[in-house]
């Protein structure tokens, strides 16, 4: 993956590494470009224009490009989880130096500028050969790459991949150890909402139920096995239209929608989630119940109005097309008529009661009574 001539970088001993490096050799689109500096200080680069931006470690953007420039590093276990490390930077780092605290030997491979791969843990090797596996007995030190490892698989287990042995018995190392539980709520989340986003979203989480990191990550649903498996099945379907950029909290309201509330919300809050994903996870949970009824034959006009008040669907018209849009996957029937009975709702408006002398509490009454009469009208004819 050569590229043009840089003169900010003449003299400079770089390396692109990572997944630029792994994603190009596999075909798979690369988003990022990142880079290694070999025998450089932070002030070399600052002095060439590069703008600091790393807190822990010297990173620097460059100025032009923005792409990253890391000085070679290397890390010491100091503490626990994935922060708990003491990092030095400095001139005497080499390039096998830096990639061996690597977390994958695909994630371990580097190239210079001209292109010319430099692999010294077998990562081209092991790419070509679809598996996952660890640089170094070092990978048990980070509880975050239990989570990573995962996401990967999630990434590429449609082209063959698969986890090796040998890590896959680290990975419940890990777990064992204890060092899970030192994962801030927020990076377990970031991880999770970046696998929920890959081709293969339930692969994550199955890699997680097999290595034992679900129980302690997230026991709600981890403690039913066929509840779980359930869920992963419907994990992939989504409504038609979603945009791109919704389908990571599309995909945790379909793999949370079975959960009782609290359960839910015990979960929403040991991940402190933000709110879009909490509230659409209730949002589906709510048309489960809903489903629920129909198919059991107790659905009427007051639990399609109960539903349309839970999703607040008369101030947010937008939430309902969507879940109708679920609804229809299992049962369009039953999709067609919440629709028409929405549609013909929604064309009752508190302005005409008005207009009629309503008001007060006697008005919200009457609005209610008659956007249920048509629900009932259009359940009795589906």
């Amino acid at each position: 993956m050569p590229g043009r001539r840089d003169d900010l970088l003449e003299g400079l001993e770089v390396y692109r590494v990572g997944g630029a490096v792994r994603d190009a050799r596999l075909g798979w689109p690369v988003t990022d470009v990142d880079w290694v500096v070999v025998g450089a200080t932070p002030e070399t680069l600052a002095r060439r224009g590069f703008k600091p931006v790393g807190r822990d470690f010297p990173v620097f953007l460059h100025p032009e490009t923005h792409e990253e420039f890391a000085l070679a590093r290397t890390e010491r276990k100091s503490g626990h989880g994935y922060t708990g490390f003491e990092v030095q930077a400095s001139p005497e780092v080499t390039l096998e130096e830096d990639l061996v605290r690597r977390d994958l030997t695909i994630n371990a491979m580097a190239e210079t500028p001209e292109g010319e791969l430099v692999d010294p843990y077998g990562g081209l090797a092991d790419l070509e050969a679809r598996v996952l596996r660890h640089v170094s007995p070092a990978f048990v030190e980070d509880p975050l790459r239990v989570l990573r490892t995962a996401r990967f698989l999630a990434r590429y287990a449609g082209l063959g991949f698969v986890i090796a042995e040998e890590t896959r018995a680290l990975m419940r190392e890990l777990v064992a150890s204890g060092e899970l539980a030192h994962l801030v709520a927020e990076r377990v989340w970031a991880e999770t909402e970046k696998a929920l986003g890959e081709p293969w979203p339930d692969v994550y989480f199955q890699v997680l139920h097999d290595c034992g990191a679900l129980a302690v990550l997230m026991p709600e649903l981890a403690a039913d096995a066929a509840a779980l498996d359930a869920a992963l099945g419907r994990l992939p379907r989504l409504p038609e239209d979603i945009p791109a950029e919704e389908e990571p909290r599309w995909r945790w309201a379909r793999l949370v929608e079975h959960l009782e509330g609290e359960a839910r919300e015990a979960l929403a809050e040991r991940l402190k989630l933000p709110k879009a994903p909490r509230r659409l996870a209730d949002q589906a949970a709510l048309t489960r119940t809903l489903c629920a009824a129909a198919r059991a034959g107790r659905l009427d006009g007051g639990r399609v109005m109960a539903w349309l008040d839970g999703i607040d669907a008369w101030r947010r018209v937008e939430r309902v097309s969507p879940l109708v849009a679920l609804v229809s996957m299992d049962d369009p029937g039953l999709a067609a008529d919440l629709a028409l009975a929405w549609r013909l709702a929604a064309q009752i408006l508190p302005r005409g009661l008005v207009e009629e002398g309503y008001k007060g509490r006697v008005l919200g009454e009457e609005l209610a009574r008659r956007r249920r009469a048509v629900i009932d009208e259009v359940l009795a004819e589906g």
